[in-house]
């Protein structure tokens, strides 16, 4: 793995934007003109930006977290300032951004600062156990919480029972007041994942297609889910965790990092968001070669600001993760890092086939799983009439992609075999990340 201070490409440094107006804003800002005072270590970069006022915007990146910090009023997480100062310093040895420069006192704070706090955190002692009273008063809240949840997930099958006693060909015409309704009756529950599920499924309703059979289904996963937590006693405990975690109970990070703990080197196989008015999700695959093991990690922002974990794409980080109890463990939660660096080759995956089979076999063990990371080697992605696939160089074995813009994905193939990572769904592969046979760093789909 080579070493921390190696530069970051152009697009290991945009797929760190929260979004596309800040991309482009970002690389607007990619010239020497509007920047002064700016210079690198080994650890951080930093430099002087003009902006409307009278004073520069001072901005600064640590690029062992990656973390930001920039005087302007931006509420994103890189700024475009920070975008543009990190394309300045990726497009190549000194110039604009000299190596080795003094690192001036507002940024050496901030550095520093950061520092301290981990190494604080990191020398903190764990928080001591609560005592006997402050223990049975969280059970007792658990317990509370979890009669309350029995009595949601109760009235969650009756509606569902009545209707599908009453069919669903006219759901399209309901209107979604009602699933609102049963919705708030979740969320009264404390069982907001039901809540989620229950909003997914009144958006099923005359969506296109045949959406009858589709709502058909998620009704079942939902009742599935509800009978779940209802019957969790007789459940395996893996299982049991999964039902818990889909319902909506969380699990402090800091007690998951309590251990047992998973060291690896992680490489940054992808990061996207999403969004809806109340949240901002930031899903980051890693994925550890040693041990062909993947682990996700979701960072979260307020509506309309973005989360505050960034992790650049391509690089490899020596680092502990902990993982959530599941049935399948793959949502973990970051620990310790220890070093960061860029792979030196492209990593091994499987074919079109073997991937589908994990993903049979990760759906059984939990129904509800929205995604399965796959690594492919060796495929082609092949244009048809309604959509793309990709196939095994063979032929042997293809799958629909989802969605249509994938003429990026086609020219790093350009007709040959390339290695692709993708989310496996129940209706086709979403494509995150490929490989050309010139780099080892996975190009952003």
């Amino acid at each position: 793995m080579e070493e921390t201070e190696a530069r970051w490409t152009a697009d290991q440094v945009l797929a760190l934007a929260p979004d596309t107006a800040s991309r482009t804003a970002g690389a607007r800002l990619a010239a020497p003109a509007p920047w002064s005072g700016t210079g690198a270590s080994r650890t951080a970069v930093w430099g002087l930006c003009a902006g409307s006022g009278s004073r520069p915007y001072q901005t600064a990146v640590d690029l062992t977290g990656p973390a930001f910090a920039c005087s302007c009023p931006s509420r994103k997480f890189p700024c475009k300032h920070a975008l543009g100062l990190l394309l300045l310093w990726a497009a190549g040895d000194g110039g604009p951004v000299p190596e080795g420069a003094a690192e001036p006192e507002w940024a050496e704070q901030w550095t520093a600062a950061r520092r301290k706090k981990a190494a604080e955190a990191a020398a903190s002692a764990p928080p001591p156990v609560p005592g006997q009273a402050g223990q049975e008063a969280a059970r007792k809240r658990a317990d509370r919480r979890a009669v309350r949840v029995e009595g949601g997930a109760a009235e969650l099958e009756q509606r569902l029972t009545d209707l599908l006693r009453g069919g669903l060909a006219g759901s399209d015409r309901a209107g979604y007041q009602q699933w609102d309704e049963i919705a708030a009756r979740m969320v009264d529950a404390q069982a907001p994942g039901l809540a989620t599920r229950v909003r997914e499924l009144g958006a099923v309703a005359g969506s296109g297609g045949d959406w009858p059979s589709r709502m058909l289904e998620e009704t079942g996963l939902l009742h599935l889910l509800a009978r779940g937590f209802l019957g969790r006693q007789r459940l395996p405990a893996p299982l049991a965790e999964t039902v818990r975690t889909r319902i909506g109970f969380t699990v402090d990070s800091a007690e998951l990092l309590a251990g047992p703990l998973v060291r690896g080197q992680w490489l940054v196989l992808a990061q996207y968001d999403s969004a809806d008015e109340r949240l901002t999700t930031r899903r980051i695959w890693l994925y550890d070669g040693a041990s062909g093991r993947f682990a996700l990690v979701l960072s979260f922002g307020a509506a309309g600001r973005a989360p505050e974990l960034a992790l650049p794409v391509g690089s490899v980080l020596d680092a502990e993760v902990a993982f959530h109890p599941a049935a399948v463990p793959l949502r973990a939660v970051l620990g310790a890092r220890y070093g960061t660096g860029l792979p030196e080759a492209v990593p091994s995956g499987i074919g079109v086939g073997q991937a589908l089979d994990s993903y049979g076999t990760a759906l059984a063990d939990d129904p509800w799983l929205d995604a399965w990371p796959v690594l492919l080697t060796d495929v082609v992605p092949l244009p048809g009439r309604d959509r793309w696939h990709v196939a095994d160089a063979t032929g042997d074995a293809a799958v629909p992609l989802l969605g249509s813009q994938h003429w990026r994905l086609a020219a790093i193939s350009g007709g040959h075999p390339v290695t692709l990572f993708a989310e496996a769904g129940a209706t086709g592969l979403r494509p995150l990340a490929g490989w050309t046979r010139a780099s080892p760093r996975p190009i952003p789909l």
